[in-house]
């Protein structure tokens, strides 16, 4: 296993390739009882905001969790290949946010149908983990 705090002017392109390939993912969250929640979603990351998104409906189970833990992972599987994801959750309610996050599935999956209870989830990342079919040297160096 390798892991990598993101850099995002210099992502690693086998890395950036794998998260912008069509892969279902899942996302874990918390329970108020401590216990994981784990559901499938897409992600898509935002290299201009330096972040990734989620989208979801308002009601769901993954938004009431964040209110009281905004901890998450995200994981994709391809084969042999995986990464997840682990960072802060924001529930984003307002337009702006919610078409950026809407725009940004739409260029990794498909454009969703609509949906008048739609909010988008970013998640500001705090490192990737990923197999070490990423190979150590594809990443940039640590910082001391």
């Amino acid at each position: 296993m390798t892991s990598w705090k993101p850099d995002w002017t210099n992502f690693p392109a086998l890395l950036l390739d794998f998260w912008t390939e069509r892969h279902l993912c899942t996302l874990t969250s918390i329970r108020a009882d401590g216990r994981p929640h784990l559901v499938p979603v897409g992600v898509a990351l935002d290299l201009e905001e330096e972040c990734a998104w989620v989208i979801t409906n308002e009601h769901s189970h993954k938004v009431k969790h964040l209110s009281v833990n905004d901890k998450v992972a995200a994981c994709q599987v391809s084969g042999r290949h995986w990464s997840t994801i682990e960072g802060t959750a924001i529930v984003m309610t307002d337009d702006v946010s919610v078409a950026r996050a809407v725009n940004c599935y739409a260029r990794r999956y498909r454009e969703p149908r609509p949906n008048a209870s739609r909010v988008a989830l970013r998640i500001e990342v705090d490192r990737f983990l990923m197999s070490s079919d990423f190979k150590a040297r594809d990443l940039p160096s640590p910082a001391p």
